[in-house]
């Protein structure tokens, strides 16, 4: 099938997917969709399934602008061609949290540049750029297994730093990335409680709210008990 016939087929599937009620129940979820087909997750990854591993697809189906086309542009791409200039291009497109964790969780976190990007992000202004440095924290967490502990303990800094950050996007992130790397054994465990109990001192709102839902996830008997097993 030629490429851009390729292209115009998985539009008219989004098209044909398109759901009214679904777009008016993103809204109470916080999610932008002004320009959505308001197709769900389990379709789209079947859609991503069928078209496989395609960088230049991907690429097309990113600038199309939609949030269905980004999601499978995440889905789709190769990890091995993404490159920095990609993923700064990406990033910015940024407008929603579900684009901005599907990006993360699909495609950044695979590429050779996750770890320095989550250092550069971390200090941007903009919410999804600062959420998706967290976001990154947060999955590479649960899914670079083979990582020592100290690769992650070097985000600590970056937490206790951006943990005033008022932001809904940012501070859930933030958040999300204390709990990941706290669960992540029992060693690293009792080094991000610390952690947690130190920026718990901190005069902020959102820095007490974050530590406030990590502590109680992280001391809970559930959590406790898998790590020590």
């Amino acid at each position: 099938m030629e490429f851009e016939e390729k292209f115009e087929e998985i539009i008219n599937e989004l098209e044909g997917l398109s759901n009214h009620e679904y777009i008016e129940g993103m809204a109470r979820f916080g999610i932008n969709h002004k320009k959505t087909y308001g197709v769900r997750m389990p379709e789209l990854r079947r859609i991503a399934k069928n078209i496989g591993i395609d960088h230049e697809l991907a690429e097309k189906l990113w600038n199309e602008g939609y949030i269905e086309t980004k999601i499978l542009a995440s889905l789709t791409d190769d990890p091995n061609m993404v490159t920095e200039g990609q993923m700064e291009k990406w990033v910015i497109g940024f407008d929603s949290w579900d684009v901005c964790d599907q990006c993360c969780m699909n495609l950044f976190r695979k590429t050779s540049f996750a770890y320095k990007k989550i250092f550069e992000w971390s200090t941007r202004e903009e919410e999804f750029v600062k959420r998706a440095a967290f976001t990154l924290i947060a999955v590479l967490a649960v899914h670079d297994k083979q990582a020592a502990d100290d690769k992650f303990e070097q985000f600590f800094p970056l937490i206790i730093r951006e943990s005033t950050d008022n932001r809904n996007y940012v501070k859930k992130a933030v958040n999300w990335a204390l709990r990941h790397i706290g669960k992540k054994n029992i060693h690293i465990n009792q080094k991000t409680i610390e952690i947690a109990e130190q920026i718990h001192e901190i005069d902020s709102k959102s820095a007490r709210w974050i530590v406030s839902d990590a502590l109680r996830e992280l001391k809970s008997e559930k959590v406790q008990k898998r790590l020590h097993k």
